[in-house]
């Protein structure tokens, strides 16, 4: 069974993405913001995260980044989910290092077809 990480800070959007993802198979991790998903992921090997940009303490493009200076960690896809479409944002969670960009609000079917996607 894969593994996704969600970092959200909405406790609606970590359910709504916790139902979708468990009804497709996936065993899912949470985490609230970039600091936790950081400390989530040291006790864990997800197969992709999911992180949203607009966070607390930590924002999507500093976990990304961080993410990715950790070798244990440089291949796990990311996919960044947010209600953000400006291209300088995409463009800059790119350049961190995020796999792709979906647009809240998502729908299930093409979340989980993403999430195979880049895992596979």
């Amino acid at each position: 069974m894969q593994t996704i990480l969600t970092v959200d800070d909405s406790r609606t959007m970590r359910d709504m993405l916790r139902m979708a993802l468990a009804e497709a198979g996936f065993n899912v991790l949470q985490a609230v913001d970039g600091v936790d998903g950081l400390d989530v992921l040291q006790r864990s090997s997800p197969d992709v995260i999911v992180t949203d940009i607009n966070m607390p303490k930590m924002d999507g493009f500093g976990l990304i980044e961080a993410v990715r200076k950790d070798n244990r960690y440089r291949k796990v896809p990311i996919l960044v989910l947010t209600t953000e479409s400006d291209a300088a944002k995409k463009q800059r969670a790119k350049e961190a290092g995020a796999t792709g960009w979906i647009v809240k609000p998502f729908e299930p079917t093409k979340l989980v077809a993403a999430i195979r996607r880049v895992a596979a």
